[in-house]
C-alpha cells in the first residue's frame, strides 16, 4: 500500500510538472482545469498498468534491470493510450485539447520519478551491506508457529539485527489464527501454503518454532521447503531445551534427529528430584555420549556433588569445562579411573561416599568387541561387578545400570556381556538394601560410534554410502530422550527390575541413509550411491527389546515398561564368572564364547571374529 500511495503521488507530480515545463511556468486558467480533470485519470491508468505488470509484487530493495524494464513498459503503454485519446480529440476541456508536448514530457518525468526511489532503495541496501560486510546478508524469513515459542524467537530476532534475519510473516495450522495479526506480522497461511508464500514474499528461509511437533510433521514441512527451494532452520525439540530457555542461538538446520524424535516425555520431576537432589551422584563413563548427557540433566535436579568418572582424561575434561559455567550450585569432581581397578574404585567410594550410582561405562562397539573378546569381558562384566559390589558395600541408595537391547537373545559378544551385567546387578539386588535397576534401550542416534558420522564422511568423499542390508532395521532414540527416561526409571524401581524404554517404531537403515543424503542436498542413487555390504560380525537383521520369557508390564509412564526378571541361580552365575576370569587370563577366546553361550543363550558364534 505504501508503494501504491507513493507512486500515485509521483505520477500526479510528473503530470503537473509537465504542464509547468510545457508552458514555462505560466499556466492559463483553462490548463489548470485540464490538470484538475486529467490528473486523476492519468494516475488511475498508470497504477492499473503497474498492477497488471506485477510492479507491486516486487521489492524495492531488489530493484534491477527487470524491474526498470517493467516500469518502462507500463509508462509507455499509458503514454500510448493518452496519445490515442488525444488524437481522437477526447482529451478536451472547453474546446482546448491537451498538448502532445505535455504527454511526451510526462512520459520522461513519470518514468524517472517512478524509477528513482526504487533505484535509491537498492543503492541504500547495497551500501548497508557493504558497510556491515562482516554481518550476514539479511534473509527474509517465515516463522512457523504462532505460539509461545514462536513469540519468544520473534522477540529475540527483533532484538538481534546482527543475525541477518527479517521475519516478514507467520505460518500456523490453527485455523483460528489465519489472517490474524500478531504484533506487526500477519499469519499468512498454513504449512501447506509455504510454496506459494515463498514465491510471493521472496522468502529465503523458513524457521520452525514448534518444539513439541512430532517427527512426521517436521518431515512434511521439510519436504515442502525442499520443493520451494528455501532453507529451513528449527528450534530444538523439548528434549534439547533442558535449561528451559528458548533462544535464537539454538536455531539450527533441520537434522536427521528431528525426523526421528517423538512426542516429548512427560517427566515426574518431583520423583527424580527425590532421589537426586542434595545427593552425591557418581556417573561412570561420564565422558561418553550417554554419560555426559546424564551429567547435564542431573545438574537440573541440583545434587550436592557429581563425580564424573571416566578412563579418558580428555572427554572428562571437556564435559567438566562445559558444565562449570552452569548456574546450578553443584560441585563437580572429575575422577580419572578404570572401573576394573577394584582398589582404585574402592578408594573412590570410601572417599566420596556416593549415594546414587549411574553406571554408563561400557564398551559398546559390536564389531570391535567381536575382535577383542577379553576386553569386552573385563570391562562390561568384571567392571560392572566391581561397581555393583562396591555400591552394596558402601550402602548406595540407588544404582542404575545403563544396558542395551543387544542383551536380548545376544548374537554378539557385546550383547552377551551386557546381559551378564544385568544378571550381576540382579544377583546383587537380591541380597542388598540398595535399589538396583537396569534400563534397556536401543541405538542412540549421534552417539559416539554412530553410523551417522561415517556416512557424512562417505558423502563428503562422493560416496558410496555403505549399508549392511536392505532389510536391516533398528530402534533409534535421541540421546536427551534416552537419558530422561533413564533418570525416570531410576525413580520408579523397587529393586532388581529391568526397565525397557519405548523405542517407537523400528527404522530401516537404508531409509536413514537416504534421508541423510537428501539433507546433504544430493540425490540418493544418482549423486550418491548406496552400497550394501552385508551384516557385520555379531549384528542382527532385526533387534528386540525383550525375550519371550521376560514379558512386558506397563508402568505409570507410557514410555517405560518393566520386564519380568529372569535371574540366574547365584551359584551358576558365580561359577561362570570365575570360569570367564580363567579364560580371559588364558586369552582363550573360543572357550570364552562357549561360556557366554551356555550362560546367556542367544546365537553366539564359536568362531573367532575379525572386524
Amino acid at each position: 500500500m505504501l508503494q501504491i500511495v507513493m507512486d500515485a503521488a509521483l505520477i500526479a507530480l510528473a503530470f503537473i510538472v509537465s504542464f509547468f515545463i510545457r508552458f514555462d511556468g505560466h499556466i492559463a486558467k483553462t490548463f489548470f482545469e485540464q490538470i484538475l480533470i486529467f490528473t486523476p485519470l492519468v494516475v488511475a491508468m498508470q497504477l492499473c498498468a503497474n498492477w497488471v505488470f506485477g510492479v507491486y509484487r516486487r521489492l524495492w530493495r531488489y530493484t534491477g534491470l527487470t524491474e526498470i524494464m517493467e516500469l518502462g513498459c507500463t509508462v509507455g503503454i499509458v503514454t500510448t493510450i493518452l496519445t490515442a485519446l488525444r488524437a481522437s480529440s477526447i482529451l478536451t476541456v472547453r474546446g482546448n485539447q491537451i498538448s502532445f508536448g505535455i504527454i511526451s514530457i510526462n512520459l520522461g518525468l513519470c518514468f524517472l520519478l517512478l524509477s528513482g526511489p526504487r533505484i535509491l532503495r537498492r543503492l541504500q541496501t547495497e551500501h548497508r551491506q557493504r558497510r556491515h560486510w562482516r554481518q550476514p546478508i539479511r534473509k527474509r524469513a517465515l516463522l512457523i508457529g504462532a505460539g509461545d515459542a514462536g513469540q519468544l524467537v520473534l522477540r529475540e530476532l527483533v532484538q538481534r539485527p546482527d543475525l541477518g534475519v527479517d521475519v516478514v510473516g507467520l505460518i500456523d495450522d490453527d485455523p483460528q489464527k489465519l489472517k490474524k495479526r500478531i504484533g506487526n506480522l500477519t499469519v499468512f497461511g498454513t504449512t501447506s501454503d509455504i510454496g506459494r508464500l515463498a514465491e510471493d514474499l521472496s522468502i529465503d528461509q523458513v524457521i520452525i518454532a514448534m518444539p513439541s511437533a512430532p517427527a512426521s510433521e517436521i518431515r512434511r514441512i521439510v519436504d515442502v521447503c525442499r520443493e520451494a527451494e528455501v532453507e529451513t532452520r528449527i528450534l530444538p525439540g523439548l528434549f534439547e531445551l533442558i535449561n528451559g530457555k528458548v533462544s535464537v542461538n539454538q536455531l539450527r538446520e533441520v537434522s536427521l534427529e528431528d525426523l526421528l524424535g517423538r512426542d516429548p516425555v512427560q517427566l515426574d520431576n518431583a520423583s527424580i528430584a527425590g532421589y537426586l537432589e542434595g545427593k552425591t551422584v557418581l556417573v561412570t563413563g561420564a565422558g561418553g555420549s550417554i554419560g555426559s548427557e546424564l551429567c547435564r540433566q542431573i545438574m537440573r535436579y541440583q545434587p550436592k556433588t557429581i563425580l564424573l568418572l571416566g578412563k579418558g582424561e580428555n572427554s572428562i575434561f571437556m564435559i567438566v569445562e562445559e558444565l562449570k559455567p552452569r548456574p546450578e550450585p553443584v560441585k563437580l569432581i572429575p575422577v580419572i579411573a578404570d572401573i576394573r581397578d577394584e582398589t582404585r574404585m574402592a578408594n573412590i567410594f570410601e572417599k566420596f561416599r556416593p549415594q546414587v550410582v549411574i553406571h554408563a561405562a561400557a564398551h559398546k562397539h559390536v564389531p570391535l568387541m567381536e575382535a577383542n573378546v577379553p576386553e569386552a569381558i573385563t570391562n562390561n562384566v568384571f567392571g560392572t561387578k566391581v561397581v555393583a559390589d562396591l555400591a552394596n558395600q558402601y550402602r548406595v541408595e540407588t544404582f542404575v545400570l545403563v544396558s542395551s537391547d543387544k542383551a536380548v537373545n545376544p548374537t554378539s559378544v557385546m550383547g552377551a556381556t551386557k546381559r551378564i551385567a544385568e544378571l550381576v546387578v540382579q544377583d546383587v539386588a537380591s541380597r542388598s538394601k540398595t535399589k538396583y535397576v537396569a534400563v534397556r534401550f536401543g541405538n542412540v542416534l549421534a552417539s559416539r560410534g554412530s553410523v551417522i558420522p561415517l556416512w557424512r564422511n562417505q558423502i563428503a568423499a562422493g560416496g558410496p554410502v555403505t549399508v549392511t542390508h536392505p532389510e536391516a532395521t533398528r530402534y533409534f532414540m535421541l540421546i536427551p530422550e534416552a537419558v530422561q527416561l533413564i533418570l525416570q526409571a531410576g525413580a520408579l524401581g523397587a529393586g532388581g527390575e529391568i526397565f525397557v524404554l519405548d523405542m517407537g517404531k523400528p527404522v530401516k537403515i537404508v531409509d536413514l541413509a537416504n534421508d541423510l543424503i537428501k539433507f546433504s542436498g544430493l540425490r540418493p542413487g544418482q549423486d550418491i550411491k548406496i552400497e550394501f555390504i552385508g551384516l557385520r560380525p555379531g549384528e542382527k537383521l532385526y533387534e528386540e527389546l525383550l525375550t519371550a520369557e521376560e514379558g512386558l508390564t506397563q508402568t505409570s509412564y507410557e514410555k517405560i515398561f518393566v520386564g519380568k526378571p529372569q535371574p540366574l541361580a547365584p551359584s551358576i552365575l558365580t561359577d561362570s564368572i570365575l570360569q570367564l576370569k580363567d579364560d580371559v587370563q588364558n586369552d582363550d577366546e573360543r572357550q570364552i564364547r562357549t561360556c557366554l553361550g551356555s550362560l546367556v543363550g542367544g546365537q553366539l558364534s564359536l568362531a573367532e571374529r575379525t572386524v
